[in-house]
């Protein structure tokens, strides 16, 4: 297995890894596990939000990465746009659960550049 495929179960990860925080020590109610969200302390909601977003983004990540690899495309190259792709997830979770909203776009913005990457990498 690739290390690209390794990139794409760590990015699969992301938003357990998330949910996992906002949910921990908060009060959480497993038998209505989406009712009270909105009551949480606003680190821990903003992990919830960073939570649905890593599930928006993961998808075309993994399509990306599946395109790429039968499209042919460099290995090296493959591999280092997933791993950056991991890294600016990572960084843009951290950045959304301390409220650094200008960062945490720009992490955002060079995760999809690195998805955008993946596809051009597939010509």
């Amino acid at each position: 297995m690739t290390l690209a495929y390794w990139m794409v179960l760590a990015a699969a990860m992301l938003p357990y890894i998330a949910v996992g925080f906002a949910k921990w020590r908060a009060g959480y109610n497993n038998h209505a596990p989406r009712v009270g969200i909105e009551q949480l302390p606003p680190a821990k909601q903003r992990a919830y939000w960073a939570h649905l977003n890593a599930f928006e983004a993961f998808p075309p990540f993994a399509a990306a990465v599946i395109i790429a690899h039968l499209a042919h495309a460099s290995q090296p190259l493959v591999d280092g746009l997933a791993i950056a792709f991991v890294v600016a997830r990572v960084a843009h979770l951290l950045l959304y659960i301390k409220d650094a909203a200008a960062l945490r776009s720009i992490a955002w913005t060079v995760g999809m550049g690195c998805v955008v990457g993946l596809f051009v990498a597939s010509v």
